[in-house]
């Protein structure tokens, strides 16, 4: 499985198989549009950067629902969650996919805005890789994150969704967080067989738009 950044919170996950999309965006993040084909879309929640499914070719199945979908070896499901601390009344809602291939068990956070409960912890489970928000103001905020990391305990967790030197949005970058951290690598896209083989620190940040 390759999983490549693209900026902001979309993900490009290669499962060998079929191609995956997360939350394509549109020019007002700053980051450039790539041109890429996909087999599915996520969409966490029905804002113009995190939406732009007319973005991504190939004729998609775009999912923006909570039931689990199949598709060949790929299962996706999503878990219903708020995009702000007071239950969706600022901004809506968010649903965090997860994604079940080649073994491992991916977790896209879209852009959630609060610590999840119990009962959300118990419906996202067992997770080898997180892409989780760490910049604020429109999601958790790098201490929030750490925190989201700490309950969920993933192999490896991925930042996204933060200030970089293309991204014009007011949130915190990415050294607010990773200075949380004893050990961060930086890689141009990671690569993986098996969660078990892994000899990488819990932190990984990817360049973004490595196509």
């Amino acid at each position: 499985m390759k999983i490549i950044w693209l900026g902001h919170a979309s993900f490009f996950i290669n499962t060998g198989h079929y191609r995956i999309i997360t939350d394509p965006f549109d020019d007002t993040p700053g980051y450039p549009i790539p041109d890429i084909s996909a087999d599915l879309v996520t969409v966490s929640h029905d804002h113009h950067d995190h939406n732009a499914v007319e973005h991504v070719s190939g004729h998609p199945r775009i999912i923006t629902s909570l039931e689990k979908v199949r598709f060949g070896d790929v299962e996706i499901f999503g878990v219903p969650t708020y995009h702000d601390h007071c239950q969706g009344r600022e901004r809506g809602d968010n649903t965090v996919y997860v994604f079940k291939a080649e073994g491992l068990i991916i977790c896209h956070l879209g852009d959630l805005g609060h610590i999840p409960d119990s009962a959300q912890l118990e419906a996202i489970g067992k997770v080898d890789v997180l892409l989780i928000p760490v910049g604020g103001r429109y999601t958790i905020s790098a201490q929030e994150a750490v925190e989201v990391i700490r309950l969920i305990k993933p192999r490896i967790a991925i930042p996204m969704h933060y200030k970089t030197p293309v991204c014009p949005y007011p949130i915190t970058p990415l050294q607010d967080f990773a200075q949380h951290f004893d050990e961060v690598v930086k890689l141009p896209f990671l690569e993986l067989s098996s969660i078990e083989d892994v000899l990488l620190p819990e932190i990984v940040v990817l360049d973004y738009s490595y196509i």
